[in-house]
């Protein structure tokens, strides 16, 4: 058992109860729109997020096949971390053809995601509501669970953790490995990452119960971008985004 679980089982009294939260994430519409509101916009977007979550229940069991797929590779442990060195151009590359040789080989497809800073959250948002949109109701929620259990995380921040909240709440901050497991926790899921790492084909992120109910499939190339991942037939059919990769810069995806 990792460190990271060996200290959630300490602290499993702690912090919100898990059932307020799956209530809270039910109550979709408190969320998503003041009281005061009631446009029809607002009204839309809790119901298109409510038959998403639906739609994505009953494809999570498809999720579960392709970690059947995938049975026979390794993963490594997973420690929470802050981003890495964003990698140069040649090297970014090569780590990208990796990737795309893996998903070939595994039979995977990748859902493109925008670009803007904010493409794991997006990403997971689509594993969890079919809708990369979602991205900001995610967002809250990770840092709600960052926030709520602080002792869980903190030491895997090298920063002041107040200051990490303060930049994460912001659209557009990059995800990290900490954010992950926050969501992992928040969620009841094992996160996947088929990652373009050359050592390391395989990481999965599991929440501190060590009892997940869902699984979510992420592509990573690595310290660049995140993408959903799909059985190569099973790919939903939506309109691509915009990508703007920078490296060397302040801006990975």
């Amino acid at each position: 058992m990792s460190e990271y679980h060996d200290d959630a089982s300490k602290s499993s009294s702690s912090g919100i109860n898990e059932s307020f939260q799956d209530k809270e994430d039910k109550n979709i519409a408190g969320s998503l729109s003041s009281s005061s509101s009631g446009e029809d916009s607002n009204i839309q977007d809790v119901e298109h997020m409510t038959i998403g979550g639906i739609l994505a229940e009953k494809t999570h069991s498809a999720n579960g096949s392709l970690g059947k797929r995938l049975s026979h590779l390794d993963s490594i442990p997973h420690t929470p971390r802050v981003n890495g060195e964003i990698p140069d151009v040649d090297d970014a590359t090569l780590d990208h053809e990796r990737l795309s040789e893996r998903l070939s080989t595994y039979g995977l497809a990748e859902l493109q995601i925008e670009g803007d800073g904010n493409c794991q959250f997006r990403a997971l948002a689509d594993q969890l509501f079919r809708n990369p949109e979602y991205h900001k109701h995610v967002r809250k929620k990770v840092v709600k669970q960052l926030k709520h259990h602080k002792k869980l995380y903190e030491g895997y921040v090298p920063m002041d953790y107040n200051t990490y909240l303060k930049n994460m709440k912001r659209s557009g901050e990059w995800g990290d490995h900490v954010t992950l497991q926050a969501a992992a926790d928040r969620y009841g899921a094992k996160i996947c990452l088929l990652t373009s790492f050359k050592d390391t084909c395989l990481i999965e992120i599991i929440p501190k119960d060590n009892n997940p109910s869902k699984e979510l499939w992420l592509s990573f190339w690595s310290e660049v971008h995140y993408n959903s991942l799909y059985g190569t037939g099973d790919l939903p059919t939506r309109v691509n985004q915009k990508k703007h990769w920078f490296f060397r810069g302040s801006h990975r995806d």
